[in-house]
Order: C-alpha cells, then structure tokens, then sequence
C-alpha cells in the first residue's frame, strides 16, 4: 500500500495541469455551441467525448517508452489500413477514405486513426538516431522521410489533400525544430517552387476547383455566408434568436467546418479574441515543452508534432472560414462536432501527459 501512495504521488507531481485548465473551456464552450445548434448532435458528442476520455486515460497507462517495440507494429498497422481503403474502401461524396467495421453498419477512417502511430513512429525513430550538432545530413533526412511520405501519398490518393498536407507539414515541422542541416531545406524548398506547375496539373478537378475560388474576387457561397455571420456578430456578438445566419440554415456545416463563424456570430470579437488566445497558450506551451527537455527526443517529438497539428488545423480552419484560405474541410481541434478528430487529439494528449509523468526511470522501478 505504501508503494502505490508512493507510485501516485509521484504521477501527480508530474502531470501537466496547465494543459487541462486550457483544454477544458474549449471542450465546455464546444458543446455549449452544438447543444444550441442541434442537440441530437451534442448527444452525439458527448458519446464522442465519453470514448475520447477513454482514449486519453489508455494512452496516459501504456508505458511508451518500456514498449516501444510497439510502435513500428502500430505504425505498419494503420499503414496497412490505408492500403486496405483502396481496395475495400467505402466511398462517400466522391471519396474513398472509410473502411466498414465487418457485420456491422459502423465505418472507421484510416487517415485519422494514424495520428497518434505516426506521431510515435517519428518519437521512436528519432530517439533511436538522436540527430548530430549539425543536423542531420541527406541519407538520415532521406530515411525519416519515408515514414513522412508513405502516408501522404496512401491519404492524398483517397483523396484527402488536406489531411495529407497538414501531416506533411507537421512531420517535416518536427524535423525543422530536431535539426536538419540547412541545405537540405534550401534544395527542398527549390525543389517545390519548380514542381509546383506540375503538382497542380494533378490536382482532382474539385481540388483546383476549391484553389480558383479562392484565389478568384468573389468567395464561395459557404465562405459568403461565413463572412455574414462573423461580421454579424460585432464586438460582443448576438443573442441566440438573432443568430439568424446559423439558425436559418445559411450558413453551412455550422457545427463543424464553419463552427468559429456561429462563434464569432454569437460571441463577436472577444469570443473570436478569447478562443484564439486559449489556442495561442496551449500551442506556447507546448513548444516550450518540446524546446525545455533537453535530449529526451521522444517527448520533444511528440510535444512539437501536436503542438503544430493543432497550430495547423487550427489556423486553416479560422483562415478558411473569413476567405483567407481554401475550403480543405479540416475541422477546429477539439471544438468542431464530430469524433475522430476528437478521439485522436485526446489519445495524443493521453500520450504526452504519459511522457510528462513518468518521464524519469525511477519511477518505473521505485522499491520505496
């Protein structure tokens, strides 16, 4: 008994509260949103919720770093899942990215399931060849790119570019901030510039389509109606009943893509000021964990990688709902409705408070 008091104190010590004081007005402010906007939707989310928190709590008890021989396994795993979607996938609005769970009607999407084994597998990688002072050279940035670029590919083919870019983009950010020598980021980002012509060229015709709408003068219709509701709401927003952008149906998928106009609609500018700055602190502190803990590169990578998926998705989403970026369908994490998005964020978060607490050996092997 005096062991495990022991063994609990020392898990309390190191848990990281100041991630939970941020991440609890988002999750209340959330459902206080999809409540007034379709409460057959917040039941449906705190279903979601209910099985995050799950999540979250059998993510915080594996021992990542004890077992870490699971991670290639999960990795190769989820990789398998999204080979296995181009050939028994279910299409939904012109995409393939679902697979059916069998003898039932319930479907799981590969592409978020990967979140948390590809965030591991690049903590694993990279704390297993730790990069030199210089960073690491051609052949080393050439091999963690095979584990960035097999899943880009797998999910951009669906096709699902946004969620592909934004793991490309975070993938190759937690690189950035590990260390790579800076002529491979010169050539790379030539690289680009000149192939961009020929990316484009093979773009879906709905892909191009979303990037001359939003380059063109006159927005989308969903992005018109985006930009009525937030300018609508003024500096302290609206009531309820005078909500009439969400509450009249104009503007669409009000509980998820577009979830910051019904905010901002409602709760103006010091909504829109307030969210961003609970975002802004968490992805602050986030990085501050990541560049304060030294050489344990398997905490650096997972508190760098989350922090910038949720900077990511995050400025996507607003951007894309006042016209500053194209419509992707990318939601605002862990305030938009629906619960892969949710669930994936909870585990990761699970993982990292895991690191966090039982980040020294002794506590794995306390005698006291």
């Amino acid at each position: 008994m005096k062991r495990l008091i022991t063994f609990d104190k020392r898990i309390l010590t190191h848990f990281d509260y100041l991630i939970v004081i941020l991440l609890v007005p988002l999750f209340g402010w959330s459902l206080f949103l999809i409540y007034e906007i379709n409460q057959h939707l917040f039941q449906k989310q705190l279903i979601y919720y209910i099985v995050g928190f799950m999540g979250f709590f059998v993510a915080f008890f594996i021992s990542w770093r004890r077992y870490q021989w699971i991670i290639p396994a999960l990795y190769w795993m989820m990789i398998l899942l999204l080979v296995a979607v181009e050939f028994f996938g279910v299409s939904k609005l012109g995409a393939k990215r679902w697979l059916e769970i069998p003898f039932t009607s319930l479907t799981i999407q590969p592409s978020e399931l990967l979140k948390p084994a590809y965030l591991l597998m690049l903590a694993y990688l990279i704390a297993s060849n730790p990069p030199p002072k210089s960073g690491y050279n051609l052949k080393q940035f050439s091999k963690l790119s095979i584990f960035i670029l097999i899943p880009f590919f797998l999910i951009a083919k669906e096709p699902d570019l946004g969620t592909a870019l934004m793991l490309l983009f975070v993938g190759y950010g937690i690189l950035f901030i590990i260390g790579v020598n800076w002529r491979i980021w010169v050539g790379l980002i030539i690289t680009l510039v000149v192939a961009s012509p020929l990316i484009y060229q093979n773009l879906q015709d709905y892909q191009k389509k979303r990037i001359i709408d939003f380059i063109s003068e006159k927005p989308s219709y969903h992005v018109q109606q985006s930009i009525i509701a937030i300018g609508s709401g003024g500096i302290r927003g609206q009531d309820k009943e005078s909500s009439t952008q969400t509450h009249l149906k104009f503007l669409p998928i009000a509980s998820s893509d577009f979830i910051f106009s019904y905010l901002v609609e409602r709760f103006g500018f010091v909504g829109a000021f307030t969210l961003i700055g609970i975002y802004g602190l968490l992805i602050v502190h986030l990085f501050l964990i990541a560049m304060n803990c030294e050489d344990d590169y398997f905490l650096k990578v997972i508190a760098s990688g989350l922090g910038f998926m949720i900077f990511l998705y995050m400025s996507v989403n607003i951007a894309m709902t006042i016209g500053l970026a194209p419509v992707v369908g990318l939601p605002l994490p862990m305030f938009s409705y629906g619960g892969s998005s949710f669930v994936n964020f909870l585990v990761i978060f699970g993982i990292l408070q895991n690191l966090l607490a039982f980040r020294f050996y002794f506590l794995y092997n306390s005698n006291d």
